[in-house]
């Protein structure tokens, strides 16, 4: 090629051909370097390449969204939502985008974006069961578990074995003092997670909201076998015991509650986790896999 140029006076390639060239070898060098880095856990490189990456290329979405990724998994709250929103305004109509938000958002407890994400993923999907069980967690967030409990029924509709939505709906509607359909969602979760702790740990609260002692005790007891280290469960079963006259089988579980609580707040806060025990970080990145608009 270079032949005919020079025989035609073309020369050799342009200054600007040569700079297109390195900048394309570049881009894919910091891409794949950046990606292997955040495969890898070792987020502050993958942020380097990525940023440098598209320094190159600044209209790269499948960059932008591995650097939304990395910036989350480097508990970048903020950089990785500024990151998602410049997906969200390239591609409007991609709901999975808002979803992410939404999880997002729910990470640093802003409700408010969370439901205004929630919102536009709606007006695109309607349908979307998943969609609905995050408006009710934003909804909840914000105050309002009437508007929870009808994205919860609503989810459910989409989704019969929606179980998660189940329980945040018994629950909110127990904290609610409307026992008598908590213990229908408590039913329905009993049937098909018996060995659940969370369902347990519901159910026992549930009963103790009743003044169903006996029943109550009989589920932490449950709550426990399943999990020795649950440390809410614990606790809670310590203060029934000990209205109940067992004041051995009290200092019992105050005292395991003593040694287990430290710990547990501790590796909450390591892990990102929220109030519900709930490890947001995993749980995200799980949505991010079933949710990812590239196929990531």
């Amino acid at each position: 090629m270079n032949f005919f140029k020079t025989l035609f006076g073309g020369g050799e390639e342009s200054s600007e051909e040569k700079k297109s060239q390195e900048d394309a070898k570049n881009f894919d060098i910091l891409k794949y370097d950046g990606l292997r880095a955040l495969k890898n856990g070792e987020t502050d490189y993958s942020i380097k390449c990525f940023q440098h990456a598209l320094s190159i290329k600044a209209d790269d979405l499948e960059i932008v969204d591995y650097l939304s990724q990395a910036f989350m998994r480097n508990d970048q709250l903020n950089d990785a939502f500024e990151q998602l929103q410049i997906l969200a305004d390239a591609q409007p109509d991609n709901p999975k985008i808002f979803i992410r938000m939404a999880n997002v958002a729910f990470m640093m407890n802003d409700y408010s974006a969370m439901a205004d994400a929630c919102e536009k993923a709606l007006l695109i999907d309607s349908e979307n069961s998943q969609i609905h069980y995050l408006y009710a967690r934003a909804c909840l967030g914000q105050g309002d578990s009437t508007n929870a409990v009808s994205m919860l029924t609503k989810a459910i509709s989409l989704k019969k074995d929606y179980y998660d939505a189940y329980l945040l709906r018994g629950e909110t509607l127990m904290d609610n003092g409307d026992y008598t359909s908590a213990e229908d969602d408590a039913k329905v979760l009993l049937d098909v997670t018996k060995d659940n702790e969370d369902v347990l740990l519901f159910k026992a609260r549930l009963e103790l909201k009743q003044s169903n002692d006996d029943n109550a005790l009989k589920y932490y007891n449950l709550v426990i076998d399943a999990d020795p280290f649950n440390a809410d469960a614990i606790k809670e079963r310590g203060e029934l015991r000990k209205q109940l006259g067992d004041d051995a089988g009290a200092e019992e579980d105050f005292k395991q509650y003593g040694e287990l609580a430290p710990k547990s707040d501790e590796d909450a806060k390591a892990k990102g986790k929220a109030e519900d025990g709930q490890d947001l970080i995993k749980s995200v990145e799980d949505a991010y896999k079933k949710n990812n608009p590239f196929g990531i």
